[in-house]
């Protein structure tokens, strides 16, 4: 990974932080976003989500790329509209460290 990802991914949420709490839906792609709900910025995660998987199997490393960024920026601004961040995944992504992935998918399923 590069140099500075973490900050890179700070510099994003609190960008995405302060553009959630402005009032005018037109102030900002995710202003706009937002006011269209959670359902919305879901489905359009989701979207991201496709267009990654379409990329990684049949478009270039520049292509998935800009895909896997648009991607993160969206999981930025769902995690920011239910009031979480980056700090969560992190903190979710040590407790899972040094589980076997078949264990901890297991646990969850009880």
């Amino acid at each position: 990974m590069a140099d500075g990802i973490g900050e890179t991914l700070e510099g994003l949420e609190a960008v995405v932080k302060e553009r959630l709490a402005a009032a005018d839906a037109g102030a900002s792609y995710v202003a706009s976003l937002a006011a269209k709900g959670r359902g919305k910025i879901a489905q359009k995660l989701g979207e991201e989500a496709v267009e990654t998987v379409i990329a990684a199997l049949t478009q270039d490393d520049a292509a998935l790329t800009g895909e896997a960024a648009d991607l993160v920026f969206h999981l930025t601004v769902l995690l920011g509209e239910r009031g979480l961040g980056w700090d969560d995944v992190a903190a979710e992504l040590a407790r899972r460290h040094g589980i076997s992935g078949h264990a901890e998918k297991a646990a969850r399923q009880q």
